[in-house]
């Protein structure tokens, strides 16, 4: 681990925020800030709103920018260009990086060029998702633009229509939807810190078969199996492909890929990338501490690599 002087060191925490994953944000930035704390920084938390971010950390003058914000205005590149204005070091991938990862089907298009096994999907108007079955069931029906699950909805081979609900989503879809080949099997999830891929966890919700937002972030939601007891092949690909993708699309710092795994089959074996986290939940039931903390780093040694990692120009 390098070390910084804390002393000398303002970290302002940016968390909350405006996006649809604001309550995951404020969680993660208080886990993050205390963290700091703990390792000897000056931690600083900042809740920004829309109009004042700009105006705040031109009082504030940090020396870094730990971004703990999720979603739409924080996650997709927006705020990085803020922060590369003005040219202050932050934590996690830059603006172009992150845009592209936070729109599903441009990553997808990044994944595949890299040869990175993908899902079959496509993107349609809101209404044909809501209203047909554009792809046979069973199918996934996700925001084009969100994390964290945010809007998900399975359609399953015994559903007597389509996801006629996400009509009642506008707000969080737009005018689009992706719809997406349903794998079953196992949830899998491999963060890369640096150049080095973590360890596979193999996630087991206890909520369902489906990793949703409640699974993810509620307490005894789902238990993480650290290192997925799945066969050593897979393990080692799934590091392989987070390590990829991480490259490919130009992350920064930390980023989380999350797969599935189809083992139900006789020709058991098909492992699928899902997407990439450009900037992964950092609560206290999330993933990429596991994951640190089975490679030997505490929470505190993570958040002290990730601010040491941090930078302009990203």
């Amino acid at each position: 681990m390098m070390k910084r002087i804390p002393e000398q060191t303002t970290v302002a925490v940016l968390m909350g925020g405006w996006s649809a994953e604001r309550n995951v944000s404020l969680s993660s930035g208080e886990a993050c800030y205390k963290a700091l704390i703990n390792a000897g920084f000056k931690a600083v938390m900042v809740d920004p709103k829309r109009e004042t971010l700009f105006g705040v950390l031109a009082d504030l003058k940090p020396d870094v920018i730990f971004n703990a914000l999720h979603g739409k205005w924080g996650e997709d590149g927006k705020a990085a260009a803020i922060f590369e204005t003005m040219r202050i070091p932050y934590t996690h991938s830059g603006v172009l990086p992150s845009a592209i990862a936070m729109d599903k089907q441009k990553s997808k298009l990044v994944f595949q060029a890299a040869g990175i096994p993908l899902a079959e999907s496509l993107v349609v108007p809101l209404e044909d998702a809501a209203t047909r079955h554009v792809m046979a069931p069973p199918y996934v029906v996700k925001p084009v633009a969100e994390g964290s699950s945010v809007g998900v909805h399975i359609v399953r081979t015994t559903a007597n229509g389509p996801a006629a609900s996400i009509l009642d989503e506008r707000d969080i879809f737009g005018d689009e939807a992706m719809v997406e080949r349903f794998i079953p099997g196992r949830e899998l999830t491999c963060a890369v810190m640096g150049d080095v891929a973590l360890g596979v966890i193999d996630i087991v919700s206890n909520k369902g078969n489906f990793y949703d937002y409640e699974s993810k972030y509620s307490e005894g939601g789902s238990d993480h199996i650290l290192p997925a007891q799945i066969p050593a092949d897979i393990y080692r690909k799934c590091q392989k492909f987070a390590l990829m993708a991480h490259i490919a699309m130009g992350c920064r710092g930390v980023s989380r890929c999350d797969f599935r795994y189809d083992d139900t089959a006789k020709d058991k074996g098909e492992l699928v990338l899902l997407e990439i986290n450009t900037q992964p939940g950092m609560t206290g039931t999330s993933l990429v501490p596991d994951m640190a903390r089975h490679a030997g780093h505490t929470f505190e040694e993570l958040v002290t690599w990730m601010v040491n990692d941090a930078s302009v120009d990203r």
